[in-house]
């Protein structure tokens, strides 16, 4: 019953047409959006509208939300979504976007408190996704990494793949998987990635990648959508297992980088 009626009430969303400036945003602002064929842009503008209709969008620090910021938030956050159900992003409730990077407090705190506070002190970020609370993104660097697909970086896609890795209880760098055998390949492939990473091995994935399994999936994630031939080319064990889960296959269409 729900189900039905969320798929009702969006229905209804995208009879209104996608906004001509929303469009221009995208091309402008979401490099991958141009790397989709006409049939999976128009999925995307859907993905988009519905997301940015069900989310609730906060500014903060002073930030008057705009149209495009909107627009090109839900637009990197919905290309984890293109090959997949809208419902992965059932974790993604509440978006708070600030100017610039935020302070948070050093305090301990409980795994499950996913409230984020802002102080003055504390450490530097410039975005965070706890199970349970909101999306915290600072703007400029969501712009910046949102534009410029070769520095494989990705601020809005970092959090959204955090917030889909919370989906199965915990951040342990494994999303959601059917089965027992898709977990233990999952581990298989992302542990002698992660290994030969930590043993110093070159490739695409930043050094960010081995802090943890959670921040090895959410960098993967960034360099999946971003620079995908490369990820394939170093990497190729590991593209597949993304490109299975994400159901897409950038790599076939872009650029070398």
């Amino acid at each position: 019953m729900f189900r039905w009626l969320t798929e009702r009430r969006r229905a209804r969303l995208l009879e209104t047409p996608f906004p001509d400036a929303w469009r221009e945003v995208l091309q402008r602002n979401v490099t991958a959006y141009g790397l989709l064929d006409e049939t999976e842009q128009q999925h995307l503008r859907d993905l988009v509208q519905v997301f940015i209709a069900e989310k609730n969008w906060e500014g903060c620090g002073g930030l008057e939300l705009d149209d495009e910021m909107r627009v090109t938030i839900a637009g990197s956050a919905c290309l984890l979504v293109l090959g997949r159900d809208h419902d992965l992003l059932r974790e993604v409730e509440s978006i708070l976007v600030y100017p610039s990077s935020v302070m948070l407090p050093d305090q301990p705190r409980s795994f499950f408190d996913g409230r984020p506070v802002v102080v003055d002190g504390g450490t530097e970020v410039l975005g965070v996704a706890h199970g349970g609370g909101p999306v915290v993104l600072a703007w400029d660097s969501v712009l910046i990494g949102s534009r410029n697909a070769r520095d494989g970086r990705n601020l809005v896609i970092h959090e959204i793949a955090h917030k889909i890795d919370f989906l199965d209880g915990e951040a342990d760098g494994t999303p959601p998987l059917d089965t027992a055998a898709q977990r233990r390949e999952w581990a298989r492939v992302c542990s002698e990635a992660y290994l030969a990473h930590v043993k110093g091995e070159e490739h695409v994935l930043r050094e960010y990648a081995t802090t943890n399994e959670a921040e090895f999936f959410a960098v993967a994630s960034e360099l999946f959508f971003e620079r995908p031939t490369q990820l394939a080319r170093d990497l190729p064990p590991l593209y597949e297992l993304l490109r299975g889960f994400y159901n897409l296959d950038l790599a076939a269409r872009a650029t070398p980088s």
